[in-house]
């Protein structure tokens, strides 16, 4: 949510959105080849999610702190568009989604959705449901790095993740309920994250919840100081990724499939890997004469 009352300051930044309500919308545009670290920003600025590659670690970026990263149409389309070129990335082992600005992302975009009839407003949701569950289908490990507010679908899209780091000044929350309504996708995964007592109670109340308090929820899996929030995440994504990838993407479909089914193929997983995974034969063959040297 873009809006809340316990958050009047979110109201304030403009939304791009809202600018465009009396004319056509113009359709989003195509995503640019990922950057290189280092390489210039200055014909970006029009892209709303920003993809960067840093060797086996990609990194997501929302971008647009003038509405606190919110999610509207726009939005929406580039990270479909970001999803399906990390599901063709074999290179690539962890992605770290974080948003620019002094939020991580505020929700659906509040502005956006009072020009949306019923309808409309459905089909964006059924496509932001879709969006959020694909992450679980990705075959590199996902991780949140979130700094300020994540509310709404920001609260889901975190969630959506498969790890998540906070800096002690992130705020957390579901305040829909408090507008009237009730949050359009991700509950399942919330009360799988959080358990079903702190579920109810952030879907129920509405409250924000400090990085503190999140912590000590399950909500998220870290806490670190804010300014090192970036060294943090890029820090322990580099530790995942040096496990083999097909360990990684066999361990996260058994995870999914265990959400999903309530059990999972772990047997017919695991000698899957090993049939097809030259690294993991080599690992365990290293380990096994390293044994046998000590």
């Amino acid at each position: 949510m873009a809006a809340s009352a316990d958050w009047p300051a979110l109201r304030s930044p403009p939304s791009r959105s809202s600018a465009r309500t009396s004319g056509r919308r113009r359709p989003p545009p195509a995503l640019p080849s990922p950057r290189s670290p280092g390489s210039s920003r200055a014909d970006r600025a029009d892209v709303v999610v920003d993809l960067e590659l840093q060797g086996p670690v990609a990194w997501v970026r929302l971008n647009r702190p003038q509405a606190l990263n919110a999610l509207d149409t726009e939005l929406t389309a580039e990270l479909e568009q970001t999803v399906d070129r990390l599901a063709t990335m074999t290179d690539v082992t962890v992605v770290v989604i974080a948003g620019r600005g002094r939020a991580f992302c505020a929700g659906n975009d509040i502005a956006e959705m009072a020009t949306l009839s019923g309808e409309q407003a459905e089909a964006l949701a059924r496509r932001q449901a879709a969006l959020m569950a694909r992450f679980a289908t990705l075959p590199q490990v996902t991780l949140a790095a979130v700094d300020g507010h994540a509310l709404g679908g920001g609260l889901m899209l975190a969630v959506a993740q498969d790890l998540r780091l906070a800096s002690d000044r992130a705020r957390f929350g579901l305040p829909e309920v408090t507008l009237g309504f009730n949050p359009a996708y991700g509950i399942a995964r919330l009360l799988d994250v959080v358990g079903g007592g702190h579920g109810r109670d952030l879907l129920l109340t509405g409250r924000i919840v400090h990085a503190s308090e999140a912590l000590r929820l399950g909500l998220v899996n870290r806490v670190v100081a804010a300014p090192t929030l970036d060294a943090t995440a890029a820090a322990w994504a580099a530790d995942i990724a040096r496990a083999p990838r097909s360990g990684l993407e066999a361990t996260k479909a058994i995870v999914a499939e265990l959400r999903r089914h309530g059990r999972g193929a772990e047997p017919e997983a695991y000698g899957a890997t090993l049939r097809t995974s030259p690294e993991a034969r080599a690992r365990i063959q290293a380990f096994v004469d390293r044994k046998r040297r000590d």
